[in-house]
Formats: C-alpha cells, structure tokens, sequence
C-alpha cells in the first residue's frame, strides 16, 4: 500500500504494508539512517524520531499511524553547514563515543528544549531516561544538553556549559 508522509519537510511517498514500522520506512525506503534499530522495543531510544514535534519510538510506529503527522528525524534538525544548537552542543562536549544512542539522546534533548529552555538536571534526566547509552557518556550528554539549552537561551558558552 502506497503511504505519502511528510518527513523533514517533505512529502515522502513509500510502498510498504500498512504495520510496518516507521523506522524501516525511514531508513529502507527514505535511506535516512540517522534513526538506529536499537532493540525493535521500543526500550532505547535509539529510533527516536519526532512526531508533530514530540519524541517517539520509530520502532513501533507503524507507518500508517503517522500519515498527515509531521515527522522529524536527526537529518531534520540541521546539517553540516548548520547544525542545530543541539547537535552543535554534543559535538562541543564530545558527548559521543561509540555513536548509537546519539539519534535518541538528540531528538529527546531537542523535544526536551523545544518546551523547557532551562531545564533542572533532574528534567533532563528525566527526559533522557529511556535512552540507553552503553558507553558510560552521561555526564558529557548533560553537559551538552546544558549547553544547548544556553545557546537556545542566546546565552554565550565557554568551553564548557
């Protein structure tokens, strides 16, 4: 069955069964990889995709559920030229390692700040809690999260939030 959905802006046309998940849609059909096939659980977070602006498990959405919804994936946020504050803020505070969780850890920072510009260290938490990281970055994901938070606020940043 042919589903049009709107993804990063623009009208995407896939042919796929209507319970397919959205991640398979994203990354077979629209070849955007930035959402991971972490668990298929929708456990952690690393599918993480953004639904008319709120975080959700691409995992266990199916496709025809989000038709006529906007979806925003990490390739949607910014680019290389200009990379969301977010995104910006991660790479400052060499919040990665190995690279899995970042999808998630991003998009549920971005959905986070979207709505909160000075989020406690306990709402962050809160709002990163069902992203797993394996790596042991924690501490370098708050900091970046602060971090971008600032930069949101139009606050200046040192070398560390």
């Amino acid at each position: 069955m042919k589903y049009t959905i709107n993804v990063n802006s623009h009208q995407q046309t896939v042919d796929t069964a209507p319970e397919t998940p959205l991640l398979y849609a994203l990354r077979n059909d629209l070849k955007l990889n930035g959402p991971k096939f972490g668990c298929g659980l929708a456990q952690c977070g690393a599918c993480t995709v953004h639904v008319d602006g709120s975080p959700r498990r691409s995992c266990v959405t199916p496709v025809s559920s989000i038709v006529g919804q906007k979806i925003t994936t990490i390739e949607g946020l910014g680019n290389v030229d200009k990379l969301h504050p977010v995104q910006a803020a991660f790479i400052a505070e060499q919040a990665g390692q190995c690279g899995y969780c970042l999808n998630g850890m991003v998009m549920s920072a971005t959905a986070l700040l979207n709505t909160n510009k000075n989020p406690s260290d306990a709402e962050i938490r809160a709002a990163l809690n069902g992203n797993l990281c394996r790596c042991g970055t924690h501490v370098r994901i708050l900091r970046a999260v602060k971090r971008a938070a600032a930069e949101m606020r139009g606050e200046k940043q040192g070398e560390h939030a």
